[in-house]
């Protein structure tokens, strides 16, 4: 089976409601990513210095050496930066979540000491701030059970929640392996938490943010003043908020970090942002456990059989009557690169649909010919197939007075030889008058234009089959 992993569907063009707590139009969360002394440095034991996200252009690594104007940049988030955004956060009575990397948590005991007095939920930022993409499997398996274990003996409990940020293709999957999380948040794919089947584990993820994030005051093209971030995260609530009084409450994730925002010219910003999103009622600003917590119990998962996953003889039975009476459309949509994007109705329907466009005329015409007349003499005989029957009834083709019939019987027969094939339509777009009114048009088409029309309303018909197959 050619089978794509990724999930381009998510939630749909309806996605369910948040009903966040109190009625909130929208949700937003501040995340403090603390990983001062957890970074880079051949003092923890690391072959080179720190290069990532800080304030000197073009940072590159120092192999075998200390960089000590990156060590000092990463010092001032925790012994300057963290203590100005303590002060914010716990004065605007918004609590913060934490992701701390286990090492910095160790190194940084008075800091620890205030996140716990506030209140703040934190979580696991791994064990240390490092490129895991290169990382053995194994590797990093321990490395998460060893964030774990430093992390619930400094802080005093374990992690709820992780994100490790440099992820590898393998971090979410170990880390739900672990059982132990209300959430991972290692994607960046949503405005709403969704839940994620791994193995036997039903993991909620909670996506995070690179864009309303104060790293792009250390990345091109990004922010330059504190007025440009505020901006962004203005804009950014505004229309979240706006669609939230529209119904469609989502979540708004801010990132930040001690040794950015922390700096003055940059936390003068994110000050007013505040104020903005306090002026407003009905917004609602939480730990992110919280959230997991409230997504949990609003929304619980449930399993579902999903085609992507079907082995093709039960495919086959679930879809193989799709298309009248012809399996083999099914049996060859099986064999397309199915995905999570096609455990909808719509998604079926698109790999059924190619498998039918890209089958030869004469398999095509197998399938004209296996529709029935319209109020023919299957009809009155009782063979229609059910789907059909259903189809039938829904246009009152099962209840025509004598002069109905006769007219159906008459255009059956002069439709069939013009063109070779029933006449096909979905009778659900129609009523009795405008199917007659349709009948009699299409009599007079072109043989090749009609059959293209056959063709489809052979598709209208399967959408509308499956939409009651899933439904």
């Amino acid at each position: 089976m050619q089978r794509y992993r990724r999930d381009m569907r998510g939630h749909g063009a309806n996605p369910p409601n948040a009903n966040w707590p109190q009625g909130a139009k929208v949700a937003v969360q501040f995340v403090l990513n603390y990983e001062e002394g957890g970074e880079n440095c051949v003092l923890h034991g690391d072959a080179a210095s720190e290069a990532f996200l800080s304030d000197i252009p073009g940072a590159a690594q120092w192999q075998g050496q200390r960089h000590w104007n990156m060590e000092s940049i990463y010092e001032y988030g925790a012994r300057a930066g963290f203590w100005r955004l303590h002060r914010l956060f716990t004065g605007a009575g918004i609590p913060l979540t934490i992701y701390g990397v286990a090492t910095a948590l160790a190194r940084s005991p008075d800091q620890v000491a205030a996140m716990k007095s506030a209140e703040w939920e934190i979580a696991s930022h791994g064990l240390k701030w490092v490129e895991h993409k290169d990382m053995p499997e194994d590797e990093e398996r321990a490395q998460i059970a060893e964030a774990i274990r430093l992390h619930t003996e400094v802080v005093g409990t374990r992690p709820r929640g992780w994100y490790t940020g440099r992820c590898s293709e393998n971090t979410v999957r170990l880390v739900a392996e672990e059982g132990g999380f209300d959430y991972i948040s290692d994607t960046y794919d949503d405005d709403l938490p969704y839940w994620l089947e791994l193995g036997a584990q039903d993991q909620l993820i909670i996506p995070y943010t690179l864009e309303a994030n104060d790293m792009r005051f250390a990345t091109a093209p990004g922010w330059v003043t504190g007025r440009d971030f505020e901006d962004y995260l203005t804009d950014a609530f505004d229309v979240l908020y706006a669609e939230g009084q529209a119904g469609r409450p989502a979540m708004m994730t801010v990132g930040l970090h001690c040794r950015l925002i922390g700096r003055p010219g940059k936390i003068a910003g994110l000050k007013r942002f505040i104020d903005h999103i306090q002026s407003h009622p009905g917004v609602w600003c939480p730990r992110r456990i919280e959230i997991a917590q409230h997504w949990a119990k609003t929304h619980p998962h449930r399993r579902i059989e999903r085609p992507s996953q079907m082995a093709k003889e039960r495919f086959i039975t679930a879809y193989g009557g799709i298309f009248e009476h012809s399996p083999w459309v099914a049996e060859r949509a099986h064999d397309l690169e199915l995905g999570p994007a096609h455990d909808g109705p719509a998604g079926v329907h698109n790999v059924l649909c190619r498998a039918f466009r890209t089958a030869s005329l004469t398999e095509r015409l197998g399938v004209l010919n296996a529709h029935p007349d319209l109020a023919g003499k299957l009809a009155r005989a009782g063979r229609l197939t059910a789907e059909s029957t259903s189809e039938q009834s829904t246009a009152g083709l099962d209840m025509l007075t004598d002069e109905e019939r006769a007219s159906f019987t008459a255009l059956n027969t002069a439709y069939m030889e013009k063109h070779g094939f029933p006449f096909i339509i979905a009778v659900r777009d129609h009523s009795k008058a405008s199917i007659l009114e349709a009948f009699r048009r299409r009599i007079g088409q072109d043989t090749d234009a009609e059959f293209d029309e056959a063709c489809r309303q052979v598709e209208r018909i399967a959408e509308f089959r499956l939409m009651d197959a899933f439904a």
